[in-house]
């Protein structure tokens, strides 16, 4: 699966280091743009999910790795990627990272003076949630890698991470310490941080994400992706107007969005006026046609969240096919789907499969999801096309061919899964001591967001 552009990158032979790498978003993309990557993931199904998409995987903890065995990583790593995990940073979260934003960015600032990794792992110890310090490991790689021999001290290229919106103060912290501090080996980077739309880039539905795009000094500027499509304007969307050639079921759509006597949220999408932007896809062009095993999803139908869209709890709703999905997360499953017999009757359809929750996240159809958890996996990718959008753009590549994801996934066969296993678990079949174990993958008690006592509630 490769782009039809043929493209020279401002390094002569990028290669990823795909922190946090999840089930493979970004791995996915660079095998679009002809990028080799090397993932770290310690959560085992995901693990399990990159061995039979043939993604090269170590099944291991990002910070384990970095004190015990980063001199073992591929020496030609050029390109730092990754996306921290966003539970304590994220609004659907308790808390913990938001309330932690003045602690950690102390914490940039000791690392990028040079301060011990023991002094600040200690420190780090008292972080309500441990994973808040997670955010902090791209930094520390970066910093590694001039310290290793066996990189001949050689720093990171190009930096590029993404994360949940609430995460941009930070990324703006790291900005201005890679820009006016440097690495403690003095190593500058120019950088650029933004919250971007993925229905910007073509991805089927509306998320946003603080992104950072770095590159060494002597690089040149670094830049953010130019969008390729329309935004979503929520309130310019109007499902009951019957005008719009994007909702040819004006009439279906009211009585299913009011099952639960509410209004449903109003919003339509128009021309901004700019001619080389494409209108956002919508879920129904997404999942309309048959393709590999996916039969096609032809039927109108109407999709209703539980949960809230690109970090606003208050937008929970219901949208049309013609409309993109909202923000899919490891709740996707449970999403509600209603399709139409005619203008009278609706009745609640077949929820997304996996296969289909990977496509509303730009994945190729038949993305051999594997293991438990796999709605889980899919709402914490990073979506494929956008993060092929951040590589092209970090490493000034021209703009990724979309059609290059919507081709079905050609899984490993079972000896590359098995070679694949043996050198990311150690063994051909099974994981071994060193993975990660699986009881310490669950949050600790204290992740939990606190009960209101029912007189809070009250007031």
């Amino acid at each position: 699966m490769t782009s039809s552009v043929h493209h020279q990158s401002i390094l002569d032979k990028p290669f990823v280091l795909d922190l946090f790498a999840g089930p493979g978003g970004l791995d996915v993309a660079g095998h679009a743009l002809d990028i080799p990557s090397l993932g770290i993931e310690w959560d085992r199904s995901a693990c399990l999910t990159r061995y039979a998409a043939g993604l090269d995987t170590l099944h291991a903890d990002v910070s384990a790795v970095r004190r015990d065995s980063f001199e073992s990583l591929p020496p030609e790593i050029s390109v730092l990627a990754g996306g921290p995990p966003c539970q304590t940073y994220s609004v659907a979260g308790h808390g913990a990272g938001r309330q932690a934003l003045d602690r950690v960015k102390g914490y940039i600032e000791r690392l990028m003076a040079g301060d011990s990794d023991q002094e600040i792992d200690e420190d780090l110890k008292t972080l309500t949630d441990p994973r808040t310090a997670l955010v902090l490991e791209p930094l520390r790689y970066a910093i590694q890698a001039t310290r290793s021999p066996n990189r001949e001290h050689r720093p990171y290229d190009v930096i590029v991470l993404e994360q949940v919106r609430e995460v941009e103060a930070l990324w703006k912290h790291y900005a201005k310490v890679l820009e006016e501090t440097g690495l403690p080996d003095g190593t500058k980077y120019k950088v650029v941080v933004d919250v971007l739309d993925t229905e910007t880039y073509g991805v089927p539905q509306t998320r946003s994400r603080a992104v950072l795009i770095a590159r060494r000094e002597g690089l040149g500027e670094p830049s953010l992706p130019s969008p390729t499509h329309y935004s979503y304007e929520a309130k310019q969307w109007n499902r009951r107007n019957g005008k719009n050639e994007h909702d040819q079921a004006a009439g279906q759509v009211h009585q299913a969005t009011l099952y639960d006597g509410t209004e449903p949220e109003t919003d339509e999408h128009q021309a901004t006026g700019d001619e080389d932007l494409q209108p956002w896809r919508s879920m129904g062009d997404a999942l309309a046609n048959q393709v590999g095993s996916h039969p096609g999803r032809r039927t109108p139908f109407l999709v209703r969240s539980n949960y809230g869209s690109s970090s606003h709890p208050g937008r929970r709703g219901v949208r049309s096919d013609q409309q993109p999905a909202f923000t899919v997360t490891g709740k996707i499953s449970r999403f509600v789907v209603f399709q139409h017999l005619d203008e009278s009757v609706v009745y609640e359809g077949a929820r997304f499969s996996m296969n289909e929750a990977g496509m509303l996240q730009s994945f190729p159809p038949d993305y051999p999801w594997s293991g438990t958890a796999q709605a889980q996996q899919v709402g914490n990718a990073v979506p494929p096309l956008f993060g092929a959008h951040l590589l092209s753009a970090a490493l000034g590549l021209p703009k990724p061919n979309p059609e290059a994801l919507r081709k079905p996934w050609q899984p490993a066969t079972e000896e590359q899964r098995t070679k694949l296993r043996s050198n990311g678990c150690g063994a051909a079949a099974a994981c071994t001591d060193r993975c990660p174990r699986p009881k310490d993958q669950v949050p600790p008690p204290s992740s939990v967001r606190p009960r209101k006592s029912k007189k809070a509630s009250a007031k």
